[in-house]
């Protein structure tokens, strides 16, 4: 049995994550709690937690609410806090309010949060450290339209703005002429108002094409920092990740190492603890450029797992409870390839509408090297107040080629009746000659979207049909 510093934790999310922290938490053979709104009673990360508290009577409300959060989390004893990722997970206030309530955040400290959460200071603070980032601006909002258009106009078209305080591809406007700027500066401005509460918006050049490669990080509370190689999180629609791959197929060793070494150097800059993660552009011409550090658990943490054979949660535990990293750089190696798809609740025909409902039939799918990250089951309703995303699908093979066959089957076989998903258009892409060669970039599904959707098409009638067929069944 583990002997840590800290006792019960105190999950502060909802859903697949909050079940995955349980589990390491249980591994750990550490006390856990779990919170939930009343319309989420039924879920199942408050059946599988060892005590559950109700936050509230709104949907949201309570998991966006740190006074509540803390009290319930002083209320049962808990020492410890852990945010997930999304809701409150990169929120500076709610940090700094865990660590003044004398309660251990999992997570890098407040300060470090503050720093990052802004991508302009953060972008500032890797320019001082030689980190190499994408030319661009300081905040513009106090600047007159045309003296942006100067600027814009000295960087070089396209161009790209961003708002300071962003994230989960929000806030971002790529601009190709001066005649799009002054209505996408607008524009952005008040996206990052409205999901930020700060309208604060920066131009930097547009990398074209670029792949989206991050670098998982882990730091302890003694200047120890590593990198757990590289994911590759260029499949994504709208800047949302879809599929992730760990490592890239494409990258050279020698890249690898170029970019790790950036990787922990950012890290060491902003004296981060705790597993983070830093995102980089990669161009046709193996230069790469800081993006952003996200300073939380990500979404595609398991193939990172799969591939390392580290448990990061449990690590994130572990390094907030004061444990000394005992990891060295040079035993982290990935062993085979291991892909990620997020399955969600959405209609591709119909532009990715949400499609919430309840869940008639649910039959993931299984065999060697097949993990499922998941908090639906039969019968559960899907509620339409969060994100769509239902499960993660996780394969490893020992090559890319075979974690890429392991995944058609996959994905062939896993079942979710009730509702519409995007496992047809999931198993259209895994079909896919650019897709199995490891070829593709940001914009691989904007420029395929309609030959993959109509490829999709006959699966997605099946689907509709079923459901249809069910309704009426019970209606009679």
């Amino acid at each position: 049995m583990f002997q840590f510093g800290i006792h019960k934790i105190l999950i502060a999310n909802r859903g697949e994550i909050a079940i995955r922290i349980v589990r390491a938490c249980k591994d750990l053979h550490i006390a856990n709690v779990a919170i939930y709104t009343k319309p989420d009673a039924e879920c199942l990360h408050v059946k599988v937690a060892d005590e559950a508290y109700c936050v509230g009577d709104e949907a949201l409300k309570g998991y966006l609410d740190p006074a509540k959060i803390i009290e319930v989390a002083k209320q049962c004893g808990a020492d410890a806090i852990h945010p997930g990722y999304g809701f409150l997970s990169e929120n500076y206030e709610f940090a700094k309010a865990v660590e003044d309530a004398g309660l251990i955040l999992i997570g890098p400290k407040s300060e470090v949060i503050y720093k990052m959460g802004n991508k302009n200071v953060a972008r500032n603070l890797m320019k001082e450290n030689g980190i190499p980032v994408v030319p661009g601006t300081d905040p513009l909002n106090n600047l007159s339209i045309d003296k942006i258009k100067s600027l814009a106009k000295r960087i070089g078209y396209p161009v790209i703005l961003k708002s300071s305080g962003g994230g989960g591809g929000r806030g971002i406007r790529v601009v190709l002429t001066e005649n799009e700027l002054e209505e996408n500066f607008q524009s952005c401005k008040r996206e990052a108002k409205a999901f930020f509460n700060n309208d604060e918006v920066f131009m930097e050049k547009y990398v074209e094409k670029p792949r989206h490669i991050e670098f998982q990080i882990l730091g302890d509370n003694y200047g120890n920092i590593i990198h757990l190689c590289e994911r590759d999180c260029s499949i994504q629609r709208r800047h949302q990740k879809v599929i992730e791959i760990a490592p890239c197929p494409t990258m050279s060793d020698d890249l690898r190492k170029r970019m790790g070494v950036a990787a922990v150097a950012a890290a060491k800059a902003v004296g981060y603890t705790n597993a983070g993660t830093i995102e980089f552009l990669l161009d046709d011409y193996d230069h790469f450029y800081f993006m952003e550090m996200n300073t939380r658990i990500q979404v595609e943490h398991g193939v990172t797992e799969e591939v390392t054979g580290v448990d990061l949660i449990a690590r994130q535990i572990r390094v907030a409870a004061g444990e000394i990293l005992d990891l060295e750089q040079s035993e982290i190696k990935a062993r085979g390839t291991a892909i990620e798809v997020r399955i969600t609740a959405e209609n591709a025909q119909k532009g990715f509408a949400p499609s919430p409902g309840k869940i008639t039939g649910y039959f993931p799918a299984l065999g060697p090297s097949v993990r499922v990250d998941t908090h639906i089951y039969a019968n559960y309703e899907i509620p339409p107040f969060y994100d769509s995303l239902l499960a993660k699908l996780i394969v490893k093979g020992s090559s890319y080629d075979l974690a890429v066959s392991k995944l058609e089957r996959a994905l062939d076989e896993f079942k979710i009746e009730g509702v519409i998903t995007t496992l047809p258009f999931l198993h259209a892409i895994s079909r896919r000659r650019h897709f199995r060669k490891g070829f593709f970039d940001t914009s691989y599904l904007e420029e395929r979207l309609d030959d993959i959707l109509e490829n999709t098409a006959s699966e997605d009638s099946e689907i509709i049909a079923a459901i249809a067929a069910a309704k009426l069944k019970a209606a009679k």
